[in-house]
């Protein structure tokens, strides 16, 4: 269920954060600067992700939920670029009999916005996890779970935002996390 709660911590965030700028900056442990959610290993050592972290502490703690228990942040990508009408999150956990992959589209926007987020596990014939629609907050979570991790950890994201005339303000794919 979506909450007015989370989605004015999402949009104040948003609006009140600084641009982000990648720093090289070491994280103190393992956690995420300005927050209590857990970075992946990807995560802690992804500048830009860091840097979102810091920048948008809310933005990532009010995310971070939405997966479920076990998740450490794996990426976070402002979207198309330093505009940034949308952040995509990337949330990773791995226990021994499961991998899951959670992703959270965030509108950045001050206005509802159609969007569309997608989700595919890397496995032939699976079928892909959709949310679509017109959102003021964000669009997810989206969360694939198995026992098999390549299946997990190989997945595809695709992130799309339109503007009210329907021309694609984002149109973004990508793996969901590092994948060799």
């Amino acid at each position: 269920m979506r909450t007015l709660a989370l989605g004015t911590t999402l949009v104040a965030s948003a609006l009140v954060a600084p641009q982000a700028v990648a720093r090289d900056a070491a994280v103190t442990g393992q956690e995420g600067a300005g927050t209590s959610v857990q970075l992946s290993a990807a995560g802690a050592q992804n500048a830009q992700t860091r840097a979102i972290a810091a920048a948008a502490p809310a933005a990532v703690s009010a995310s971070a939920p939405l997966c479920g228990s076990g998740y450490e942040l794996e990426f976070a990508e402002r979207l198309p670029d330093s505009r940034r009408h949308g952040t995509l999150f990337s949330y990773v956990k791995s226990t021994v009999d499961k991998h899951g992959v959670c992703v959270v589209f965030d509108n950045n926007t001050s206005s509802a916005k159609k969007m569309k987020l997608k989700l595919c596990p890397n496995l032939t014939g699976a079928t892909c996890k959709v949310d679509k629609g017109t959102y003021s907050q964000y669009a997810g979570p989206l969360k694939y779970e198995s026992s098999n991790g390549p299946h997990v950890m190989c997945s595809e994201v695709t992130a799309l935002m339109w503007d009210s005339n329907g021309k694609a303000i984002i149109d973004r794919v990508r793996s969901a996390t590092l994948c060799d």
